[in-house]
């Protein structure tokens, strides 16, 4: 499957629809931009897949289920999504001539621009032809990261390590909390980047439990 459905409905979108999941906050005078849609768009995404993995997968317990969706529907899976669908070009030709508008090469710069305009664009489509047509090619679109996922989950704590590591910065983990007579233990575990928590976890060891903290910690930074 790819993201032809997907970029089928992404066409049809009325012009003035399409345009506003197009538009930056600094590419509006009146202040209207795609962050609303991306808002709209981010849920659409979330129970698609949330439904598409829980029909596909009947033996992955919840935890399993969680790992799956959290690396598919990551801010780098919806970058790939939106580069197989043109959204650099699309936000590129979007680009309008006004005073302090950020030039859409720096915002594709960035992490966030290109996903948010992605989550846009689904959230577009979700307002216009509801959310079964919607979810139907948004699946499609992300079927491919939901196998990968499945077949070589990421190691959260490589990847947020690999991830720090480009930004000079480094995590520690720290037990914050335990429950549970000795032989089910449960432990609480925190992930924190220069004083800030970036995320929390628990799990029936303390290594299971940084792993969930890094997932977290890996969706609030670069999802």
């Amino acid at each position: 499957m790819s993201a032809e459905a997907l970029a089928g409905l992404v066409a049809e979108l009325p012009d003035d629809l399409r345009g506003l999941a197009l538009t930056h906050s600094s590419w509006s005078e009146q202040g209207l931009s795609y962050e609303r849609l991306a808002y709209l768009g981010d849920s659409v995404l979330a129970l698609a897949i949330a439904e598409a993995i829980y029909r596909r997968f009947p033996d992955v317990d919840a935890g399993g289920l969680t790992r799956i969706h959290n690396q598919a529907v990551s801010g780098a899976a919806c970058a790939e999504v939106g580069r197989e669908l043109g959204v650099p070009e699309m936000l590129a030709a979007a680009e309008p001539e006004i005073d302090d508008a950020i030039p859409a090469g720096d915002l594709l710069a960035g992490a966030r621009p290109l996903p948010e305009a992605t989550e846009a664009l689904i959230g577009a489509c979700f307002v216009a032809f509801g959310f079964e047509r919607a979810a139907a090619a948004v699946s499609a679109a992300f079927e491919g990261r939901v196998e990968r996922a499945r077949k070589a989950p990421v190691d959260a704590k490589s990847a947020l390590q690999e991830l720090l590591a480009r930004r000079r910065a480094s995590v520690t983990y720290a037990v914050t909390g335990e429950s549970g007579p000795a032989h089910q233990r449960t432990f609480e575990v925190e992930a924190t980047v220069e004083g800030e928590r970036v995320g929390t976890g628990a799990g029936r060891s303390k290594k299971a439990a940084e792993q969930a903290a890094a997932e977290q910690a890996l969706e609030r930074l670069d999802g």
